[in-house]
This record gives structure tokens, C-alpha cells and sequence, in this order.
């Protein structure tokens, strides 16, 4: 969960998380040294007398300076693709659920159960319970086992939703007449919390999505218990 005032992402919870904050973090510090070299030449041009005749037309600045931002892209695009391409990579997963967008709740289904599916609706505030987060806390929790690949399979049954879950690193469009996947894994067990994110109608900050991640037994006697 984000804290007040916090400057920085979430915990990172997934294999994926992780490597987009490594990526973070990495890109951050690139243009942190062109911010600081361009801030250096600046106050040199406010400070000093360009007089220095080797400079304004030296053919080797030049190639430097067209090189450089070259190599510099090279060096962001090579993660982010690499980063791009685990995202998209989905090896034999060990469950499928089943997302659909409405408005404004979400429903799951677990396609490799018989008959288990819920609707998930966000608690009004006068139905909280002490400790529980308004505006995010919902009647059916998503029920996930911990280290195992999990594929979602995320559509809408009206508008354009989004399911999000920002320390899992998850973002998939819900779009009508659409089917798109994305795959998750969670690395520690844990209430995560998340959030349409797309202005989908006037509810649209009304459908939060809570993942609680359990070890694989616990989640066996769940699914017993739901079906």
C-alpha cells in the first residue's frame, strides 16, 4: 500500500515489478547526469566569456555531441525492451481467471474450476469495519496462490475499464468484444490493492480491485469452500 507523502513506487511484489523499478532507477540516473551536465554548461555560459576559438568550430565536439544521445538511447531502449518482452511471455500457467469489467464493479471467474466465479463490489463507507481502507476495501477478495504463474484474462461487458495493480506492475485494458491477457506471480503473501484505471462513467474511482496472495494449501481450502 502507498503511504501519505510517499515520493517513490509501491513494494514491488512480482518478478516484473522488480524490473520495471531496476529500469526506473536506471533511466532516472541517466537523466540525472544530462540534467546536471546541462545545468553545468548553462552556468558556464552565464559565468564566463566563450573566447575559446577551438570550440566553435571543432568537428570532433560535434561528433561527440551527435554519438552520445545515440548511444544513450541505445542504452534506455535495450532494458525497456528486454522488460517489454517478459511482460508479454506466458509459460504454461498454473491458473486462469477470468476478469470482466462493468459498471462499475468487477466479476471473476476461475476457468479451471467447474463452477467458481463472484462479483467483486467496493464496501460502502458506513460498512467498514475498523482497520479496512475506504474506497478500496471489497466484499469478494481475489483469492491467488503465491509463486505460481497466474494468466488473466481481462475483457468488459459495457466500457472501457482497466484492471491495475500497481505493486504487481499489472495494467491490461478491459475492452468490450475484446479478450486481453497478461500473466502475474506474486512473490509473498499479502493484501494487494489496485484500481480501475480508466474514466470509464462517473463511478469510475468506485471498482477497486483487492488480490490476496496465500500459500498454495490455504488457497486449496478456499476454492473447496466456494465451490
Amino acid at each position: 500500500m502507498p503511504y501519505p507523502f510517499q515520493l517513490g513506487f509501491q513494494d514491488a511484489t512480482s518478478p516484473i515489478m522488480e524490473e520495471l523499478l531496476h529500469f526506473h532507477d536506471h533511466t532516472l540516473m541517466i537523466v540525472f547526469l544530462i540534467s546536471s551536465l546541462v545545468l553545468y554548461i548553462i552556468s558556464l555560459m552565464l559565468t564566463t566569456k566563450l573566447t575559446h576559438t577551438s570550440t566553435m568550430d571543432a568537428q570532433e565536439v560535434e561528433t561527440i555531441w551527435t554519438i552520445l544521445p545515440a548511444i544513450i538511447l541505445v542504452l534506455i531502449a535495450l532494458p525497456s525492451l528486454r522488460i517489454l518482452y517478459m511482460m508479454d511471455e506466458i509459460n504454461n500457467p498454473s491458473l486462469t481467471v477470468k476478469t470482466m469489467g462493468h459498471q462499475w464493479y468487477w466479476s471473476y471467474e476461475y476457468t479451471d474450476y467447474e463452477d467458481l466465479n463472484f462479483d467483486s463490489y467496493m464496501v460502502p463507507t458506513q460498512e467498514l469495519k475498523p482497520g479496512e481502507l475506504r474506497l478500496l476495501e471489497v466484499d469478494n477478495r481475489v483469492v491467488l496462490p503465491m509463486e505460481m504463474t497466474i494468466r488473466m484474462l481481462i475483457s468488459s461487458e459495457d466500457v472501457l475499464h482497466s484492471w491495475a495493480v500497481p505493486s504487481l506492475g499489472l495494467k491490461t485494458d478491459a475492452i468490450p468484444g475484446r479478450l486481453n491477457q497478461t500473466t502475474l506471480m506474486g512473490t509473498r503473501p499479502g493484501l494487494y490493492y489496485g484500481q480501475c484505471s480508466e474514466i470509464c462513467g462517473s463511478n469510475h474511482s468506485f471498482m477497486p480491485i483487492v488480490l490476496e496472495l496465500v500459500p498454495l494449501t490455504y488457497f486449496e481450502k478456499w476454492s473447496a469452500t466456494m465451490l
